[in-house]
């Protein structure tokens, strides 16, 4: 599976799946029934009210809807950082291929070579060039500098599964209380990542991070992924006993 580094803001590599052409005309066909479905409304409350009676107003609403038309993925994009409606519901999303979040810049140019990937050429050419190119990249994805990628490999704090602790639990490392919920997140992932790739790199990179940022050093004869698993052990005990 094709994969990209995605750096993280505690400047931690973590490879993401890039997005298949699945994914993509799904997420294409979902954008493509929710603006259907906005000109079905619009042209029902045109005629259940009296907008088709004042032909400047109608004609301006149309003008408005085909607007939002065409503008609607680039709008979506930059304002939703790499997402449509659409794409959101696939968990995919438009990053940079730095890793980083695309520019205004990339999301205009692969917005405007949408011409050549799906109306110039009978929405073959995008088609194509996701199947043909390395990194499932279309033509305006080639240009921007972008790819589209898998997204779930992201989690939440809500959605990290708690192992209950015992109650005579003694934490190891009792400065835990440093670290935030997104800390705890970025660490739950690095540890599912590697039990999935088993990537040693991520371990140590991570570890490395938490240990300078509590100010501490690995206890003699603790490895970094035991290291990592005793702070979101420390972590649930000291947050259960605050709750």
């Amino acid at each position: 599976m094709e994969t990209i580094k995605v750096n993280t803001s505690q400047h931690v590599d973590i490879d993401y799946p890039v997005a298949g052409l699945g994914e993509r005309i799904a997420a294409r066909m979902i954008d493509f029934g929710l603006l259907s479905v906005g000109l079905l409304l619009f042209f029902l409350f045109g005629g259940l009210s009296s907008v088709r009676d004042t032909s400047a107003v109608f004609i301006g609403l149309m003008i408005f809807y085909g607007a939002v038309y065409v503008f609607y993925h680039l709008i979506c994009e930059i304002f939703f950082k790499g997402q449509s409606p659409g794409k959101k519901l696939m968990k995919i999303k438009v990053i940079s291929l730095d890793g980083g979040q695309a520019s205004i810049g990339q999301y205009f140019i692969r917005w405007l070579f949408r011409l050549v990937d799906f109306w110039l050429t009978g929405q073959v050419g995008g088609l194509l060039c996701v199947i043909l190119s390395e990194r499932k990249q279309r033509i305006g994805d080639l240009v921007a500098g972008t790819t589209v990628i898998k997204t779930v490999g992201r989690t939440t704090i809500e959605q990290i599964a708690f192992e209950p602790v015992e109650e005579e639990y003694i934490p190891v490392f009792t400065n835990v209380h440093q670290l935030t919920d997104q800390d705890m997140e970025l660490i739950h992932e690095v540890l599912t990542t590697y039990y999935k790739t088993a990537h040693y790199e991520l371990i140590y990179a991570m570890a490395d991070k938490i240990k300078v940022r509590l100010g501490v050093s690995l206890p003699v004869g603790m490895h970094e992924l035991a290291f990592l698993n005793t702070i979101v052990k420390d972590y649930n005990h000291q947050t259960s006993v605050a709750q």
